[in-house]
């Protein structure tokens, strides 16, 4: 149970930073629209908010996982007698977590290169590096596979009663 409380308090303090995250780049746009109807547009906007979204995304993720917030279609697995539900509930939990592996180690080479390179996003004034936001896409997905397997885990040992997320 430590370890859930600590993934727990993990994707929360994640969740946190990137929702902070999202109000400041919301100045930050409101800054730049401004500048630019006084023909002063801030350099490095575009590049900015496209790595800051990618992510805020992936910060989020855990939390989505965790907190049972993914898309799912509840109106077909109602349909389903309980033992049945709950093979493609667990079976659903190993899709996602599997998915997130894959994405996780699909991520992993650019992520080293973009880094040992030193990768940046734009020209001129600003250029933003980019190996945070690929670094971002490693972690968020390895924190919701680890989340999946987590609720795969309980689900398939009969604990989903006892762990709700505070």
């Amino acid at each position: 149970m430590l370890l859930i409380r600590a993934t727990d308090h993990l994707t929360k303090l994640l969740m946190v930073l990137a929702a902070a995250w999202a109000f400041i780049l919301c100045f930050f746009i409101l800054a730049d629209i401004v500048f630019r109807a006084l023909n002063m547009p801030l350099q490095g906007t575009k590049e900015i908010v496209a790595n800051s979204v990618v992510m805020i995304v992936f910060l989020q993720l855990g939390f989505a996982v965790r907190s049972g917030s993914m898309l799912q279609a509840d109106f077909l697995i109602a349909t389903f007698n309980p033992k049945v539900r709950r093979v493609v509930v667990i079976l659903g939990l190993l899709l996602g977590a599997a998915f997130f592996l894959f994405l996780m180690k699909a991520g992993i080479k650019p992520a080293m290169r973009s880094f040992a390179n030193g990768e940046f996003d734009g020209e001129g004034a600003l250029r933003v590096p980019v190996w945070p936001a690929r670094f971002t896409i490693v972690f968020g997905s390895a924190l919701a596979a680890f989340n999946y397997l987590l609720l795969a885990a309980v689900e398939a040992l009969g604990l989903s009663r006892q762990l709700k997320f505070r």
